[in-house]
C-alpha cells in the first residue's frame, strides 16, 4: 500500500509517496506552512533523510530504491536524467542524443516534464539549447533555486 511522508524544504512541502517496493513520487505543492504531521513509514525514512541532507547541501546523489510509474521510453528518459551530474546541466537536445535519437527532443522534453520523482531524478538539471531555463512543472522559480543549489560557485551578493 502507497503511503506518504511529508517535509519542509526551502521550497515549499514535499509529498515523499512509496511503498516497500520503493519511492514512486515526490512531488512538492503545498506552501511550508500547511506541513501535515504524520509519522514516516519505515519504508520512506531514507528518502526523507537524504531529501533533508541534499537541502543542507550535505548530499549530491541520492542512493534511494525507486519504483515510478510511466513508460518504457519515459523510463529511458529518467535513467538519462540520473546521469547528469550534481552541479551540471545538459539541453533537450543533448538528452535525446543520449537517447540515440536527436529527433525525439520533443518526446524527451514530455517524458521529463512527467518525471514523477523531483529532485532525486534531476529533470531541474535539463535546460534549453540556448541556457534558458525552459520548462518546469514546479514552476522556473524554483528550477532556478534548484540549480544556484547546486552550483559549486555560490554567487555573492554586492548589496
Amino acid at each position: 500500500m502507497i503511503q506518504e511522508a511529508y517535509i519542509e524544504t526551502p521550497l515549499g512541502v514535499a509529498t515523499i509517496s512509496g511503498d516497500e517496493d520503493g519511492i514512486t513520487s515526490v512531488s512538492v505543492t503545498r506552501p511550508s506552512s500547511d506541513t501535515p504531521s504524520i509519522d514516516i513509514p519505515l519504508y520512506l525514512q531514507d528518502a526523507v533523510t537524504q531529501l533533508n541532507q541534499y537541502f543542507k547541501g550535505q548530499r549530491t546523489v541520492f542512493e534511494l530504491k525507486l519504483n515510478p510509474s510511466g513508460t518504457d521510453f519515459q523510463k529511458k528518459v529518467w535513467e538519462e536524467l540520473l546521469k547528469i551530474p550534481f552541479g551540471k546541466t545538459a539541453t533537450y537536445l543533448d538528452m535525446a542524443k543520449r537517447l540515440g535519437d536527436p529527433k525525439c527532443i520533443r518526446a524527451a522534453a514530455s517524458a521529463n516534464g512527467k518525471n514523477p520523482l523531483w529532485i532525486i531524478v534531476p529533470c531541474h538539471r535539463v535546460i534549453g539549447s540556448d541556457g534558458s531555463l525552459t520548462g518546469y512543472a514546479g514552476g522556473l522559480w524554483r528550477k532556478k533555486w534548484l540549480l544556484d543549489h547546486e552550483n559549486p560557485v555560490k554567487q555573492q551578493s554586492l548589496f
